[in-house]
C-alpha cells in the first residue's frame, strides 16, 4: 500500500515519499490568537490531524515532526489588548489555552511545535536580513518589502499569472512600492502596539515572513508537507514559499521549499464560507458544549478535506446516529476483549488514498457489521480491528456506556441507576407487575431499557 496525497502544485495526486522517512516534516498554518475559533478553523485541524496519525502509523510517533504556528502578533490582537487595557500576551496566552482545549475536544493531538510568532522575532529578522542581503527585498520609508520581481517562479504554487494575482490580492497602494505585487516584511509600528527593534527600524513583522521564519526554524528546509485551508493558498502560501527560497544561501529555480502542499476546501455556513468577518461563525467552544467532541470530529471528515463542505445541524445529528451505530456495536459485544491487532487493509487503503475519509466511514461500518454478525473467536478479531481502525482516525475512545448517557445530569444518572437496579431485581423475583411498573417509569424519564443476559443497559431515547 501507498500513501498518494493531491498536491496543490504539482494539481495531481503523487505518491508520498519523504525526504528522509526517519525524519517526516509536516506545517499547517494555525490560529491568530484573538478569539474563540469557529468550526471553519477545525476543519483543517481535523483534516491533518488523520494525516498527522496516519503518517505516525506508518513511519512511527518519533520520526514524524509537526509544527503549526500561533499568530500571536497582529490588527486584531492589538485592538482587542487595547479595549481590554492589558499586553498582547493577556489575550494571546487565554485564547490559546482555549483554542488547545477546544481542539482536544475535537480528538486533535497536539502538534510537536507550536512556535509563536513573538517568539521567533529574531529568526524573523534574521531572515529578512538575509532577503536584504540575496536583493530579494529592500527598504523603503521604514518599511521592508519583498520584491517579487527577483522571484521568477512567483506564480507557480497558485498558478495564476501576476496580473491576476495583483488583481486578486490584498495588496496596498503605496508610493514606495517597487511593484503593486510586493509584500511588507517590516513595517513601523503605529503608536501603543507592539514593537521590536531591527536594522530597519522599530516596527513589527509583516504577515508572510512569520510563518517563513518559524518552517525554517521549527523544521527546516525543505519540509515535506505544507497544509491549510484553499484560502491562503494566495498570497500566503505564495508569498510565504518565494521568501523562504530567496532567503537560502541557494535560492535557485531547482530549490525546494515544500515537497506536497495540501489544501482544505471551505466550510460553508449556508451560501456563503463561514467567517467572523462576516458573522456567520459556529464558535467551537459553544457546539463541544453542545454535542460530543467525537460527532463534531465526524461531521468535519464526511467529506473528502479538498471538497467544501456545508454545516448544518442535521449534519451535526447524523454524524451522531453514526457513531450510535459503532458504539452500539461495541456496546453489544461488551463481553468480548478485543484481540490486539491493527486496521484493517480496506480501512488503510481508504485513508492512503488521499485521505478519503468517507470510504474509511465506510469500512467503519463493514467493520462493525462484521463484528455483529461474526461468532466465537472471531468476535474478538472483529472487535480489535474495529478499534484499531477507528482509533486510528481519532474515534470510538469512549466507553460505550457513557457514549449513549451523554449529557445526562450525576443526579438522573443515579436515579435511572437505582431504577434499572430495583427492575433488573424485580424480574429476578418474577414481579412481573413491579418490573412493568419501573419500566413505565423510566419510559416517563426518557430511557430506554436494553435487556441482556448479564443485566440490563440503557440511553437516553431519540427525539422524534
Amino acid at each position: 500500500m501507498t500513501l498518494n496525497l493531491y498536491d496543490t502544485m504539482a494539481r495531481a495526486k503523487r505518491p508520498f515519499v519523504p525526504h528522509d522517512p526517519k525524519r517526516v516534516t509536516m506545517y499547517v498554518c494555525g490560529p491568530t490568537v484573538y478569539n474563540y475559533a469557529h468550526i471553519g478553523n477545525a476543519r483543517p485541524v481535523v483534516a491533518f490531524d488523520v494525516l498527522f496519525r496516519l503518517l505516525r502509523h506508518t513511519y512511527g510517533a518519533d520520526a514524524v515532526i509537526y509544527a503549526a504556528n500561533v499568530t500571536d502578533v497582529d490588527d486584531k490582537i492589538n485592538k482587542k489588548a487595547a479595549e481590554e487595557g492589558v499586553d498582547i500576551s493577556v489575550i494571546t496566552d487565554r485564547y490559546l489555552d482555549i483554542y488547545n482545549a477546544d481542539m482536544s475536544v475535537l480528538g486533535a493531538l497536539r502538534p510537536t511545535h507550536q512556535p509563536r510568532a513573538t517568539q521567533t522575532m529574531d529568526a524573523i529578522i534574521a531572515m529578512i536580513g538575509r532577503l536584504m542581503d540575496n536583493k530579494a527585498a529592500y527598504a523603503a520609508e521604514g518599511h521592508v518589502l519583498f520584491n517579487t520581481q527577483s522571484y521568477a517562479d512567483y506564480g507557480k504554487l497558485s498558478g495564476h499569472p501576476m496580473e491576476d494575482m495583483i488583481a486578486g490580492a490584498r495588496v496596498d497602494v503605496a508610493p514606495y512600492k517597487q511593484h503593486p505585487a510586493d509584500f511588507v516584511l517590516w513595517k513601523p509600528s503605529k503608536e501603543n502596539e507592539p514593537v521590536w527593534e531591527s536594522p530597519w527600524g522599530p516596527g513589527r513583522p509583516g504577515w508572510h515572513i512569520e510563518c517563513s521564519a518559524m518552517i525554517e526554524q521549527s523544521l527546516g528546509l525543505p519540509i515535506d508537507i505544507h497544509g491549510g485551508g484553499i484560502d491562503l493558498l494566495f498570497p500566503h502560501h505564495e508569498n510565504e514559499m518565494a521568501q523562504g527560497l530567496c532567503a537560502g544561501h541557494d535560492h535557485g529555480g531547482d530549490a525546494e521549499y515544500a515537497r506536497y502542499w495540501m489544501h482544505n476546501g471551505f466550510l460553508n455556513m449556508g451560501a456563503e464560507k463561514m467567517s467572523k468577518s462576516v458573522g456567520n461563525v459556529a464558535l467551537v467552544h459553544e457546539l463541544i458544549a453542545q454535542a460530543p467532541g467525537e460527532a463534531l470530529r465526524w461531521a468535519l471528515l464526511v467529506g473528502q478535506y479538498r471538497a467544501p463542505l456545508d454545516w448544518t445541524e442535521d449534519l451535526i445529528e447524523q454524524s451522531k446516529k453514526a457513531l450510535d451505530r459503532l458504539y452500539g456495536a461495541l456496546r453489544r459485544s461488551s463481553e468480548v476483549k478485543a484481540q490486539a491487532t491493527g486496521p484493517s487493509v480496506a480501512f488503510l487503503e481508504a485513508l492512503e488514498d488521499d485521505l478519503n475519509t468517507p470510504a474509511a466511514m465506510a469500512e467503519l461500518f463493514a467493520m462493525a457489521t462484521a463484528l455483529e454478525t461474526a461468532r466465537g473467536e472471531d468476535r474478538a478479531y472483529a472487535k480489535g480491528e474495529l478499534l484499531a481502525s477507528a482509533n486510528l482516525m481519532g474515534f470510538l475512545f469512549a466507553d460505550p456506556e457513557y457514549w449513549f448517557q451523554a449529557g445526562v445530569s450525576d443526579e438522573l444518572r443515579e436515579k435511572v441507576d437505582g431504577l434499572i437496579a430495583d427492575r433488573v431485581a424485580a424480574r429476578a423475583a418474577k414481579d412481573w407487575a413491579a418490573a412493568d411498573r419501573i419500566r413505565g417509569e423510566l419510559t416517563a424519564l426518557n430511557i430506554e431499557v436494553m435487556d441482556n443476559p448479564t443485566g440490563a443497559t440503557w440511553r437516553i431515547k431519540e427525539q422524534a
